[in-house]
């Protein structure tokens, strides 16, 4: 049975962004929950905070934004040695250590230790993220030698095997190329090397996928499933694509304007989604073949309006200008509590019990 304790818990995590034009809740009170072994997808429009909150958990945020307030927990699991200091598994003991990463110093010696070698990962466009000066061999090289008590010769045979097990053709020939001589796929190919060098226990996903073509992002898929079972680690996939959600995750998280709108088990989300925000997501997602009840082909659906201006998110619901049910009364005077609806599933809806809302995909359609 796999280790299903948690790996990682966020509560109540807020990053601001204190600008000239006011303040910028990019994050405000997430609360995530993130096991061993498990894949949790993030899913939301544009500028609904999932990035930020991605990098607030490596410490990473982007000045001026910075945590202001929750906790991010992240258990680090080691062997400590018997008493005999003997190789006998009978002689050693496996030991946690709960680790608040919001009280670290985000250029500390600590933070640095979990940076790249516990927690990696893989940014949303290579090309911004891979420095264009130096090889991709020595960048991953570099991410070895920071981590790993290894020669120069260990850390660059490493790296061949990570270029290899990620799929890269010729990886003794890539390995001192520079970003710009490599196609889309391959350079995300080199990003999820880098990443996985040091056997993380979490890999953050932020749209890995988005700017390759459709066979290359299935292939970079398949990939990051193959490695996750091979190397038992745990995936934090943010994406604003359900149909990537569909087929990588088992738990989705759906945040709109920094907050949880709803979260649950993947099928939950699709068949019975308690969120109308939710529920406007599903079915927007383009379907081959989709027809109405009368058996036209149906136009495909569009979110009413657009995000609220992040200076100006109105009171209430944030949702609740777009909400085909937004009652005019509390929806706008009273903000939702996010709830346990049933085991597992949370919605921040006044409604989410009587509302009778169907997801209206075909999870089995969107699944590799």
């Amino acid at each position: 049975m796999p280790d299903r304790s948690p790996l990682l818990e966020i509560t109540g995590l807020k990053t601001h962004f204190f600008l000239e034009q006011g303040i910028v809740r990019a994050v405000d009170g997430v609360n995530i929950t993130v096991y061993r072994g498990q894949t949790v997808g993030v899913v939301g429009e544009s500028g609904c905070g999932k990035s930020v909150m991605a990098r607030s958990i490596l410490r990473i945020e982007p000045p001026p934004g910075h945590i202001v307030e929750g906790q991010i927990l992240f258990h680090q699991a080691f062997t400590r040695p018997g008493p005999n200091n003997g190789p006998s598994p009978n002689n050693s003991s496996s030991m946690s250590r709960s680790v608040d990463l919001v009280k670290l110093d985000a250029r500390g010696k600590e933070i640095r230790g979990i940076r790249g070698a516990e927690i990696s990962m893989v940014f949303q466009e290579p090309m911004t993220s891979l420095s264009p000066v130096h090889t991709i061999g020595s960048q991953i090289e570099e991410a070895i030698l920071l981590h790993q008590d290894v020669s120069e010769g260990e850390a660059r045979t490493h790296a061949i095997k990570m270029l290899e097990s990620v799929g890269m053709p010729r990886p003794h020939d890539i390995i001192d190329r520079y970003p710009h001589q490599l196609s889309g796929g391959m350079r995300q190919r080199a990003m999820i090397a880098m990443a996985l060098s040091c056997h993380p226990s979490l890999l953050i996903a932020d749209e890995p996928t988005t700017a390759l073509d459709v066979t290359t992002q299935a292939q970079i898929l398949t990939l990051m499933r193959n490695l996750q079972q091979e190397l038992g680690m745990a995936i934090l996939f943010i994406t604003h694509d359900l149909g990537v959600i569909a087929q990588m995750t088992e738990y989705v998280v759906v945040m709109y304007l920094g907050e949880v709108v709803e979260s649950a088990t993947v099928g939950e989300i699709f068949s019975q989604p308690k969120h109308p925000y939710t529920q406007a997501l599903l079915n927007s997602i383009p379907q081959l073949g989709r027809k109405s009840l009368e058996g036209r082909h149906d136009r495909l659906m569009a979110i009413q309006g657009s995000v609220p201006d992040p200076y100006q998110i109105p009171k209430g619901c944030p949702f609740h200008p777009r909400c085909p049910y937004n009652d005019g009364d509390r929806c706008i005077r009273e903000k939702p509590a996010l709830r346990e609806i049933s085991d597992g599933h949370f919605a921040q809806c006044h409604y989410a019990e009587e509302l009778e809302l169907e997801g209206s995909v075909d999870l089995a359609q969107l699944s590799v």
